[in-house]
């Protein structure tokens, strides 16, 4: 995975890849020139190997430009995932030719030592040019590297391969040189065997790893990080599926999560809106695709699964009362219907909700439906609490001397045509809890009721009384 910054640029990236992989023709075109002027002079097959070694690095880094500049290309309609495939062709490629210099370098070191032609014709120059290219070796395959890194590029990573064997396979050359110095001329062909035994090697894994990315192998790793990114977001019961498809520096994610199936929808869009959101944070260069499953969470309550069934058949529940009796439930509950539903088909849904219940809770008893018309709409109504200033005095004064009442905010009476509809907001003790606070309410509702027969609706409003001291 790349470590990419969470204010990542594109046009940043592909320039600092181009820069750094142009910068690397240059240096090979260099170090193969210089290698085989010195290499045909002196004869060495050591220095000749390394020639042909970074001939090849320049055809490596030449695929690497390409492969660089084509693969940040934006998906279209023919390559919907994108172009970043081409950094692992390019790499297997690099691979290849790796594998093809080094039968040639083993069938000439192994000529030389079969058939006696050891001649080398030794100077200054054959280990300037080895030590210079260890230099710039050095230098280029850590460029390549960091870039390679923080983008996630695996042709720049094949490419800084190249140069890094380079630094070894030219340590092993130099050491031949210095054994013929000393009249060992056999060294020579030996030192050119290790290096292409060096260079299979390392060409093997990378043609493994160039593979694995053809073949979208995910990376070591990547899939437990990225369930434990979607497992911390606050909603996420489980995930029920998780695909990963690298493509270059890309990630494609598709993720299936399991949500409570008793969370309504805006508040499960949100939820998957945060699993993409972190995910993105975590791995800028990904695609996300979440979708959702309705589970049993572990945080179901049985009045949330009863919500749940009822909305089942585009209802809605509400008053909902449960009691233990006789090691079973014993359930009721009011249904809300549309306005206009007949009373046979209001019943018709009541049975079908029933026996849905009965289905799923094997505990259920009794269930009792109390069948209701939904009546939420405007009702014409005028303000009449001047005219009522005595009937509110009243009621204001019942409240402020009803036990833990703090204070009485404001009071309104209103005329509509089932009578009068007062609202009242008052303030009780913040140490209570919400049951205690709703029996409470429900008292002082059932007192007002009874002042006045004209009056029809009560709406409370009940507030926590904060201290002066707790506000300090």
């Amino acid at each position: 995975m790349g470590n990419f910054p969470s204010t990542f640029n594109h046009e940043v990236m592909a320039r600092e890849k181009r820069r750094v992989a142009i910068t690397s023709v240059i240096a090979a075109v260099g170090l193969t020139a210089t290698k085989l002027a010195v290499g045909l002079w002196t004869g060495s097959l050591g220095i000749l190997s390394e020639a042909l070694h970074s001939g090849l690095d320049l055809v490596a880094a030449l695929i690497t430009v390409f492969a660089v500049r084509y693969a940040d290309r934006p998906a279209d309609s023919d390559h919907q995932y994108g172009h970043g495939k081409i950094e692992n062709l390019a790499a297997l490629i690099q691979a290849v030719l790796l594998l093809v210099t080094c039968g040639w370098i083993l069938h000439e070191a192994w000529e030389r030592l079969s058939g006696g032609d050891l001649h080398i014709q030794l100077n200054v120059w054959a280990f300037a040019v080895i030590i210079v290219s260890i230099m710039v070796d050095i230098s280029r395959s850590r460029a390549l590297s960091r870039v390679a890194k923080k983008y996630d590029s695996q042709a720049l990573e094949a490419d800084a391969l190249h140069f890094h064997t380079d630094i070894y396979t030219s340590l092993v050359v130099l050491f031949g040189l210095l054994c013929v110095a000393f009249g060992w001329p056999e060294a020579d062909a030996i030192a050119a065997i290790i290096v292409a035994c060096i260079v299979i090697w390392i060409s093997l894994q990378l043609g493994k790893r160039t593979i694995d990315g053809l073949l979208d192998r995910v990376p070591a790793g990547m899939k437990e990080h990225v369930e434990r990114i979607v497992m911390d977001v606050d909603g996420v019961e489980s995930i029920r599926s998780l695909r990963i498809r690298p493509s270059g520096g890309t990630s494609f994610i598709n993720l299936v999560i399991g949500i409570q199936r008793t969370t309504f929808f805006d508040k499960a869009h949100g939820i998957v809106d945060d699993v993409e959101a972190a995910l993105s944070e975590a791995l800028p260069r990904s695609d996300v695709l979440v979708h959702s499953e309705p589970v049993i969470g572990v945080r179901e309550r049985l009045c949330d699964t009863i919500e749940w069934m009822v909305r089942q058949s585009g209802l809605s529940a509400h008053n909902i009362q449960i009691l233990w009796v006789n090691d079973g439930y014993v359930l009721n509950f009011d249904i809300e219907y549309r306005q206009g539903t007949s009373f046979v088909e209001a019943h018709a849904l009541a049975i079908e909700v029933e026996q849905r219940i009965r289905e799923n809770i094997s505990s259920i008893k009794t269930v009792l439906i109390h069948l209701e018309e939904d009546t939420v709409t405007a009702t014409p109504g005028d303000d009449v609490s001047k005219e009522e200033r005595e009937l509110l005095a009243r009621v204001r004064e019942m409240i402020i001397s009803f036990p833990n009442v703090c204070r009485n905010d404001a009071i309104s009476c209103y005329s509509t045509s089932d009578g009068l509809h007062l609202t009242a907001s008052f303030t009780l003790p913040c140490t209570m809890s919400l049951g205690e606070m709703h029996t409470v309410v429900d008292e002082i509702e059932t007192n007002i009721k009874a002042l006045d027969h004209r009056i029809h609706n009560v709406f409370l409003h009940a507030a926590p009384e904060v201290s002066t001291q707790a506000v300090d």
